[in-house]
């Protein structure tokens, strides 16, 4: 754990983050003093996610970790929706969750409890830590109810579908998207009886005929929520209006926060977002898209990245995590695998770098005076809107430092990667390997060849050494003669028959 009481530089650099409402760099000042409320969007629970989703949640998690690095008590809340969310995130098309229960054949909640363990799977795979707790839409009903109560009066209108709210009735609507006018709103489909375009639903009534798995009785009919709604009421709930920061992904910023702002500013005080917690937080923060070379990844696209294939293919989940710290998260992330591979290596670098400190002396209490340089530009680093580029070669620098006490830089490294999450300290270095799921050989037997290849060459029988290679080569072994890293030997899938 992180020994604060050595932490001598971290209440001297102010956390600067970049506030997506105002588009500037701001100073972090809690609004609790010594506490830190965040509040992230989660998924919507109906399939798994893809590679792209969970790069929100890596920079989630480090933005977290740099807040406990700084001292603040966090306070942070990630959602699961599991109700309300449709297919164009707006207010057209079908609910994603009961479609997909109805095309599995499912009941709705087999399939959320599904999809949600799936997720939680793929948070625990990438050294994600858990926040301070797990909202659950379904179970915030009455909440949901009785906030749209609250505002109906001066915000809402009914209309045979639903409860609707009128975006005229708040000042600045759409300032986070940028949006000055119904332009910005393209992906909205007109429903009829809208007194403005941009007009979303608070509540959802369902249709004559129709009969949903997920459903309740509320003032304006039987039905659900709509989705903005739901964020709106767990994050007041749990956090208190207004708390310090709320993040999500690039593409929440277009509809789905301003419409959440709009319903924090009716609940809250109506007034204009010229004061940001106004909005119901203080800071609102997005990272950006993970691309591939057909573009961003989507679920809508067909085909996308689960964490778990890049399991399959081999690759510690790690690795993926270094590949999204390598790039600042506001920045385009392109994925490929020549990219996972590169950043693969690099933190086998760096865990090499560890066990030969670790072999030396266990980790000091704290690290000494002479390493405070370094752990300053670490700091700079962080308090740079978590620039975790920079931040990541400084902890290289560390690692390579010569005639520096080795426990005290142990201590040192610790500390960097209590805010980075890669696990250096911790990772076992045979499970770096690359390693197909589907892969026939075991490692013991790998290994045991291996020996007698050593021994082969040793003997300067090199026909025999080289018979050896060839067979561990039509398994898929690569022999990794030669290697700066000292890996031996990965496995990779086997050659196809001729």
């Amino acid at each position: 754990m992180l020994n604060l009481l050595h932490l001598h530089t971290v209440n001297q650099i102010p956390l600067q983050l970049f506030n997506s409402l105002t588009r500037k760099l701001e100073t972090f000042q809690p609004i609790h003093a010594g506490e830190a409320r965040v509040y992230s969007c989660g998924p919507t629970v109906y399939n798994y996610p893809h590679i792209g989703n969970m790069r929100a949640y890596v920079f989630a998690d480090i933005l977290g970790r740099a807040l406990s690095f700084k001292g603040y008590r966090l306070r942070h809340v990630i959602n699961i929706t599991d109700v309300g969310h449709l297919s164009d995130d707006a207010d057209a098309g079908e609910d994603k969750m009961e479609r997909m229960a109805a095309e599995c054949v499912q009941s709705i909640w087999h399939i959320a409890k599904h999809y949600t363990e799936a997720f939680w799977d793929d948070i625990r795979a990438l050294n994600i830590r858990q926040p301070t707790r797990w909202t659950i839409a379904s179970e915030f009903i009455p909440q949901m109810i009785d906030f749209a109560q609250s505002i109906a009066e001066k915000h809402c209108y009914a209309l045979p579908s639903g409860l609707y709210f009128d975006v005229s009735t708040v000042a600045d609507y759409g300032r986070l998207a940028r949006q000055q006018s119904t332009q910005g709103e393209g992906r909205i489909e007109p429903v009829q009886g809208k007194r403005n375009a941009a007009d979303f639903a608070i509540w959802r009534r369902t249709r004559p005929g129709e009969k949903r798995q997920m459903e309740w009785d509320s003032p304006w009919g039987r039905g659900a929520p709509g989705w903005h709604l739901e964020c709106s009421v767990m994050g007041g709930h749990v956090l208190g209006f207004p708390f310090d920061i709320h993040t999500g992904g690039i593409d929440h910023r277009e509809i789905h926060h301003p419409n959440e702002i709009a319903q924090n500013q009716a609940f809250c005080c109506s007034a204009g977002l010229a004061q940001a917690a106004n909005s119901g937080a203080r800071i609102w923060m997005h990272n950006n898209f993970l691309i591939d070379r057909a573009g961003k990844m989507s679920k809508s696209a067909g085909e996308f990245l689960r964490l778990q294939r890049l399991i399959d293919q081999g690759y510690h989940p790690q690795a993926y995590r270094m590949m999204c710290l390598q790039a600042h998260y506001r920045s385009e992330l392109e994925f490929s695998w020549d990219g996972l591979g590169a950043a693969l290596v690099r933190l086998k670098r760096l865990r090499m770098g560890v066990e030969r400190l670790q072999a030396l002396a266990p980790p000091a209490p704290h690290w000494g005076v002479e390493l405070a340089p370094w752990m300053d530009r670490f700091d700079a680093a962080i308090s740079e809107d978590l620039n975790t580029a920079i931040a990541l070669t400084v902890l290289e620098d560390m690692v390579a430092l010569k005639a520096a006490d080795p426990g005290e830089k142990l201590a040192a490294i610790a500390a960097m990667d209590a805010v980075l999450g890669l696990d250096v300290c911790g990772l076992d270095r045979a499970a770096l390997r690359i390693r197909p799921r589907a892969a026939s050989i075991g490692e013991q037997d790998i290994e045991a060849m291996l020996l007698r290849r050593g021994q082969a060459r040793a003997d300067k029988d090199f026909a025999a050494a080289d018979r050896v290679r060839q067979a561990l080569g039509e398994q898929g072994v690569e022999v990794m003669d030669g290697d700066a890293l000292a890996w031996e030997w990965r496995l990779g899938p086997p050659p196809p028959a001729p």
